[in-house]
């Protein structure tokens, strides 16, 4: 076989990468590759260094298993899954395509999942991408990256931003490898939601990303970029708990299980940090990209208003309840008092005036309402907004959403709460957590819906258009995905006011 060749073995698809050949399966009329390494793994004389290219193999590689995923913290289980899977094969991509044939040029879509930068592994079944592929021909490509201290941590002697550097390098293998899986190298859309929707952002500033991809869908994109003195100094604390300083050669000697339990140990005491690291302690956020000069250069905001995405077609977009969940998981729904809300506003909200101003645009808001209205508007409906206006500002075409279809788990309490979109984006809306949000029998409403925003999706992979008008800052058009679906102006416009004059910096260390 010549490299791209593909070659049906059975029903067992198998084509040839570039570092070998590859035997997949065939799941529902769609050929799955799984667990194919990207980069060799980061253990060892690699720990904490950037990606290498991963060597080549002899022979058939059975690419039917999800890689074991990176060290996870210990949210939700994740930790816990993390364990139970042998290897140290963490930097992994999986494949599905509905005609892995090299003439075939199908678009092609890049997942990045999210989980605050701390957890997050691509074989969770939520991202199972059948049904995206299948359903919207398109090429589904998922992959793992390292999270926690292994991918974000300010680490003396490393590489910052190792993380994002293992996004680059699964987006090079994209273009190095996908025509083989029936996938077009010219038109990649990567795609990511919370944390992914971030990384999303962070990319289109990153000039090491510039001409991997053709479109961009950052959906809830979080607000937190780190200066590189608020990250070198969370990274110190998380050494201390050890007993060791944040040097390569000291973090180098611990097991990366026992390091992620020393950053949730860190996380769980964050608020005594608040007055030293700001806001991100008070939402419990130990790592986030970092504005470091070299590998991201400046915050993606700055950098789409200097033009850096002007040749970018974006799409991005919130709910419209992002922090009803974290509230829900918090045990504070509808318990939010006077003065936690004012604490919250006094807090997140934008310049010496914001608490004032939130009060005068909401004077009908309850205690919670405003909570849960300043929370959503700080960590993601506002930078995902100023990511639009910065990009239309430069030139660049953009098209915005909200979701504000309420989620039918837990009696409808959870609003359209943060995550929602993404099971109705894949399309998997009974698997994996999503089923908390949705049910186990989805209703017909969430399969239509679901349909209409996969067909949104795939559409602007392919063409550049999701089906409606593209946002400017005179009628600022955006799509409203809900029972009734329409097409409106920004529908959170007193929120969008409040925010207009703030620029998102890298967030800085306070004290010393």
């Amino acid at each position: 076989m010549t490299v791209g060749e593909s070659k049906p073995s059975g029903s067992q698809p198998e084509v040839r990468a570039a570092a070998g050949r590859l035997r997949g399966s065939r799941e529902a009329g769609v050929a799955v590759f799984r667990g194919i390494p990207f980069a060799e793994p980061p253990v060892g004389v690699l720990r904490f260094a950037a990606p290498r290219p991963v060597r080549g193999w002899s022979g058939v590689r059975e690419a039917l298993s999800y890689g074991p995923p990176p060290p996870q913290g210990g949210h939700f289980g994740m930790d816990a899954l993390s364990q139970d899977a042998a290897g140290d094969d963490w930097l992994t991509v999986n494949v599905w395509s509905p005609e892995p044939d090299p003439g075939a040029r199908l678009p092609v879509m890049v997942w990045i999942q999210g989980g605050a930068y701390v957890i997050g592994m691509s074989g969770l079944p939520e991202y199972d991408g059948g049904r995206l592929a299948r359903d919207g021909g398109v090429v589904v490509v998922t992959f793992n990256y390292r999270v926690g201290i292994e991918g974000f941590a300010q680490i003396e002697g490393a590489p910052p931003n190792r993380g994002l550097l293992d996004q680059v390098a699964a987006l090079e293998w994209v273009r190095d490898n996908i025509r083989a899986f029936g996938g077009d190298p010219d038109r990649v859309t990567v795609f990511g939601q919370s944390a992914g929707g971030g990384s999303v952002a962070a990319l289109l500033a990153m000039g090491r990303a510039a001409g991997l991809f053709r479109r961009a869908v950052a959906q809830s994109v979080p607000g937190t970029f780190f200066s590189p003195d608020l990250a070198a100094d969370i990274t110190a604390a998380c050494a201390a708990e050890l007993g060791l300083r944040p040097t390569v050669a000291d973090l180098s000697s611990v097991a990366p299980r026992q390091l992620s339990a020393a950053g949730d140990t860190v996380g769980a005491k964050m608020d005594q940090w608040a007055r030293r690291w700001g806001r991100p302690a008070r939402r419990t956020i130990p790592f986030s990209p970092v504005v470091d000069g070299e590998v991201l250069a400046v915050t993606p905001w700055q950098a789409l208003t200097d033009g850096a995405g002007r040749d970018i077609d974006l799409l991005v977009g919130h709910t419209r309840d992002e922090q009803r969940l974290f509230t829900a998981v918090n045990g504070l729904l509808g318990e939010v008092g006077e003065e936690q809300a004012a604490n919250a506003l006094h807090v997140f909200a934008p310049g010496p005036d914001g608490a004032r101003r939130y009060r005068d645009a909401f004077p009908a808001a309850s205690p919670d309402e405003l909570y849960e209205l300043v929370h959503s508007d700080w960590l993601f409906r506002m930078p995902s907004l100023h990511l639009a206006e910065a990009q239309t500002a430069a030139g660049g075409r953009t098209h915005v959403y909200e979701l504000a279809w309420s989620a039918p788990g837990m009696g409808g309490a959870l609003g359209a709460c943060h995550g929602l979109d993404v099971p109705l984006v894949f399309g998997n809306l009974n698997r994996g957590q999503p089923a908390m949000l949705i049910g186990e029998t989805p209703s017909p409403e969430a399969e239509a819906l679901s349909a209409q925003m996969r067909a949104a999706w795939t559409s602007f992979a392919a063409h550049g258009d999701p089906g409606w008008p593209a946002y400017d800052i005179g009628q600022r058009l955006v799509q409203l995905f809900d029972t009734r679906s329409a097409v409106t102006a920004y529908p959170e416009e007193p929120s969008r006011l409040i925010w207009q004059s703030h620029t998102f910096p890298a967030l800085p260390l306070i004290s010393r």
